[in-house]
């Protein structure tokens, strides 16, 4: 069988935060097939956990989700930022807090089957006092809560977001990443 290959490439979206390809691709066959592709620059996450153990969460509105979302703070990846910057500045920015110590721990396509974005999440530790500023438009609360009670927001329905899902269940499986 012959690979897939990427014959043409056609934005027919530019926005702010992300644009849309339509891609004409050859498939193994021989066929020809069109595929919409979400083009975004990325992103970086990070699961913060306090000298208690408690995980730290903020709280906010969400467009899709049409309603407030509990998630670990994330941010996009600006030009030419590298992710652990970006993980660092968010968790400043949205909690006030700063790491003594921050660590990889996986990254993740969020939606590939049509996405492009990959969200590279950390795991913060040895948290001290910084200053938060949000940005102009985010009302943020943050809210803290066991590993368990973490997982049991996760069972019933009070976590729904992938990336903070995908961290809490990584981090209390006591996973370590290799080869990432």
């Amino acid at each position: 069988m012959k690979p897939y290959e990427t014959v043409k490439s056609e934005t027919v979206y530019k926005g702010r935060i992300i644009d849309v390809t339509h891609d004409l691709i050859t498939l193994p066959d021989g066929r020809e097939a069109i595929r919409e592709v979400v083009v975004h620059g990325g992103a970086a996450a990070v699961l913060p956990v306090d000298e208690n153990g408690d995980i730290i969460f903020v709280r906010q509105y969400r467009q899709p989700a049409r309603g407030l979302v509990l998630e670990i703070p994330a941010g996009t990846l600006e030009k030419n930022e590298e992710s652990l910057n970006c993980a660092t500045r968010e968790l400043e920015e949205e909690t006030g807090l700063i790491a003594g110590k921050i660590t990889f721990m996986f990254k993740l396509f969020t939606t590939i089957g049509f996405c492009k974005e990959v969200i590279h999440i950390y795991l913060a530790e040895s948290l001290r006092e910084g200053t938060r500023n949000f940005d102009e438009d985010e009302f943020l609360t943050v809210e803290r809560y066991t590993p368990s009670e973490s997982k049991e927001l996760i069972r019933n329905g009070g976590i729904i977001d992938g990336k903070t899902i995908s961290a809490v269940l990584f981090y209390t499986s006591g996973l370590a990443c290799t080869g990432c």
